[in-house]
């Protein structure tokens, strides 16, 4: 409390109490702005709204698969209807070759396709940006040599790769992933090394050293937060590779037999003759869901490299 004195009687003001905040919560309120800001600009991208609203759809959709289809639509003993029957008021999407609800088989697979290229793609921005940061930061015979390797791997068909990974292990979903990851990580790593070089050139780098920051201080607090949003980008990118790279594999026969993806589907409808026999309904629907799928990551990971990086000018 203080006191005042003027002409008239004394008065007594009320001192405001400042409050003081934390750097944790300051953190937060920055994070939650940043946020907010983010998605101003990404809704005003029309195409990023929509490719957003169409995987929302499918990630509800296979989030929801056991309650809507069941675990049991994968079931080839006891099924409904006969083999590849047309589609009808029972099945809308028909029957595969062993009479099960197609439709359930689209969206059961759902779960698997989109699984696959999360994590694959997950695995493959983590080892790019990996070797890229490293790569960007310690220079001489260390980048060199990594980056040598990342041109070998560059130039070596990326499918070609995957499917000699995939002949000398076991078939499952965790060798698909880990085939996809490891041969689609070049060219992040490329894009990462760019970035980290263009960020270490700056004054603030050099005042870190000379306060003595260590290497991992400078990677990790300073080149690391200034990559991410490309990090970011290239992941929403590298979903859609990814889905249709598991689609090629399983197509191709080595994806796992033991679970329902859109590939494996598309991979059961050319071993029952479903093109030379017309039966368009067994092709379509996975088909048709890879392409939308893949389209709407692509479209999701242009509009947040725009955002991200408004020099690109990309058309909203």
């Amino acid at each position: 409390m203080t006191t005042t004195e003027s002409d008239g009687p004394m008065t007594t003001e009320a001192t405001p109490q400042v409050a003081t905040v934390g750097p944790r919560t300051l953190a937060w309120q920055r994070r939650r702005h940043s946020a907010v800001r983010f998605w101003r600009q990404y809704r005003t991208h029309r195409a990023g709204v929509f490719g957003l609203a169409a995987l929302s759809l499918f990630a509800l959709i296979a989030l929801t698969a056991p309650l809507t289809v069941g675990s049991d639509v994968q079931s080839v003993t006891g099924a409904p209807g006969g083999p590849m029957e047309s589609p009808s008021a029972r099945f809308p999407l028909g029957t595969d070759q062993f009479g099960r609800n197609l439709l359930g088989l689209v969206v059961w697979g759902a779960r698997v396709s989109l699984l696959v290229g999360l994590l694959a793609a997950v695995l493959s921005v983590a080892i790019g940006a990996l070797i890229g940061i490293t790569a960007g930061h310690f220079r001489g015979w260390y980048a060199t040599v990594i980056m040598r390797i990342t041109d070998w791997f560059l130039v070596m068909p990326t499918l070609v790769l995957a499917i000699a990974l995939m002949t000398v292990m076991s078939r499952s979903i965790g060798t698909i992933i880990l085939a996809i990851g490891v041969t689609t990580w070049p060219t992040t790593a490329r894009l990462v090394r760019a970035q980290t070089l263009a960020v270490e050139s700056r004054p603030y780098i050099e005042r870190a050293k000379a306060l003595g920051g260590g290497h991992w201080h400078i990677m990790s607090r300073h080149v690391l937060p200034n990559v991410m949003p490309l990090v970011l980008a290239q992941t929403t990118l590298i979903i859609s590779s990814a889905i249709l790279a598991e689609a090629t594999l399983a197509f191709l026969g080595l994806g796992d037999p033991t679970v329902v993806s859109w590939g494996g589907l598309l991979q059961d409808a050319r071993e029952a003759g479903a093109v030379s026999a017309g039966k368009w309904w067994y092709l379509v629907p996975p088909g048709v869901a890879i392409a939308v799928v893949a389209l709407a990551f692509t479209l999701c990971g242009r509009a947040v490299e725009s955002v991200l990086n408004p020099k690109l000018g990309v058309t909203r």
